[in-house]
């Protein structure tokens, strides 16, 4: 595997895992915390839909896929605000739309027959620079926006009612982290691929949790546990040629079961 390191593939992906892999970590910690992980999925399984549009339009992927999770994000905030009884059937036709849309695209594209299978199950080894400089822009924008608006993360996190009295946009810090976490669905896309993004934003904090009960220290230790799963998966991919994203996946998942039957 050292000597796998001269190439500039692997070093792309290396790169590409340790960045999505902080933008997961933090993103999965509000994911989690605010129990929209069924929302989060919905947005990932919808941005189906940008890249079969992109494809059919000649756009970069990447362009397609991030504006339409964005939209979808903002359409799924407002219909779930206002009507929280219906969330699952929501989150499920938008699943559905998005999909199929994406596939009726890609079908109407004269000519294409690229495997499509990459942006569904993710292949980090094909990661390109251009992708490379969004997941790092992405952690900059990411780690800012945290930062800088802490308190009122936390705050609707928590005590969503509480937060509104003290005069917290609830609704705008809502769809802010449903926005962020479609940003970081897009760029997880090349990794882990559609099917699997919504494991590495969940896993690494699953058992961050076991560790810490501060948010703060839930981002950062789920940033660096999704870096090693991401990083060994890696390298049981390189080693027996398999896929990269289930190869980061399972080891996340052995990880999680290791240390649930030791803290048992």
């Amino acid at each position: 595997m050292l000597d796998a390191l001269q190439y500039e593939f692997i070093q792309n992906a290396i790169l590409a895992g340790i960045f999505i892999s902080i933008a997961a970590g933090i993103m999965g910690s509000l994911v989690v915390v605010n129990k929209i992980t069924f929302l989060a999925g919905g947005i990932a399984h919808s941005s189906y839909g940008g890249i079969g549009i992109a494809i059919f339009l000649g756009l970069p992927v990447l362009l397609g896929a991030t504006v339409f999770a964005v939209i979808m994000a903002i359409i799924i905030s407002f219909l779930t605000l206002y009507n929280k009884s219906r969330i699952d059937s929501i989150i499920g036709i938008m699943w559905a739309f998005g999909m199929a849309l994406g596939i009726v695209f890609v079908d109407l594209t004269p000519g294409y027959n690229v495997d499509l299978m990459s942006y569904l199950f993710g292949s980090i080894i094909a990661v390109p620079q251009a992708d490379i400089w969004y997941m790092g822009i992405l952690d900059g924008f990411i780690i800012a926006l945290v930062v800088f608006f802490y308190r009122e993360f936390l705050a609707i996190s928590y005590d969503a009612q509480f937060a509104k009295l003290r005069g917290i946009n609830v609704e705008f810090f809502y769809t802010l982290i449903l926005i962020m976490a479609a940003l970081t669905v897009v760029a997880a896309i090349k990794v882990v691929g559609l099917i699997l993004v919504i494991a590495l934003l969940t896993i690494p904090t699953y058992l961050a949790e076991s560790f810490c009960n501060k948010l703060s220290s839930m981002m950062i230790i789920s940033s660096l546990l999704a870096t090693a799963f991401t990083l060994l998966g890696l390298v049981v991919s390189y080693v027996y040629n398999i896929s990269s994203g289930a190869s980061i996946i399972m080891v996340a998942i052995m990880c999680l079961i290791v240390v649930k039957i030791f803290k048992k």
